[in-house]
């Protein structure tokens, strides 16, 4: 699956800050890399640096894992809606009353990877499900015009956000 064209997403939308942090056309073959790096990074990480926070109110590691679980379940919903074929407009979320309510950091490490694991295959099998008319279908998330295919690269674009998160403000390579 290729990069979306910049006709199929917003220019100026959090979506389209994501896509710009792709610089692969091959965005499958990058969501394969990314869950290599993930599950090895997340696997070795103390129970301190599990649960560090840099800040007052920000995620640790463990709870920034959840999110990405949450946020890759929601983005391929909405991948999967579109190439349906789906009219209704599809709502937006708020990521830290997920995360609250959620409670990550009840659960093991290893549980949050082994489920991070198993959300990825899942997307992988949706991307590789989809024709090329599928992928280019549009189709409304947020109240912006998005295909498809472009929640793909906004996965990837985000991941690659909070990896640089984890690097830049954890420590965490």
């Amino acid at each position: 699956m290729k990069k979306p064209s910049t006709n199929e997403y917003p220019g100026t939308s959090h979506f389209a800050n994501y896509i710009n942090q792709v610089d692969t056309e091959n965005v499958i073959d990058l969501l394969r890399q990314q869950a290599a790096m993930v599950e090895s990074l997340f696997k070795n990480l103390t129970v301190i640096q599990q649960n560090f926070r840099y800040a007052e109110g920000k995620w640790s590691p463990k709870e920034m894992l959840g999110h990405m679980i949450d946020t890759e379940r929601i983005f391929m919903y909405r991948a999967l809606c579109i190439a349906r074929g789906e009219t209704q407009s599809l709502p937006g979320f708020d990521e830290n009353a997920y995360a609250d309510i959620a409670q990550f950091s009840l659960q093991s490490q290893q549980q949050l990877v082994n489920h991070y694991g198993f959300v990825r295959q899942s997307t992988l099998a949706l991307a590789e499900s989809l024709t090329d008319e599928a992928q280019e279908r549009m189709g409304i998330a947020n109240g912006l015009a998005i295909s498809s295919r472009a929640f793909f690269s906004v996965l990837a674009g985000h991941e690659r956000h909070h990896l640089n998160i984890l690097a830049e403000r954890y420590g965490i390579r």
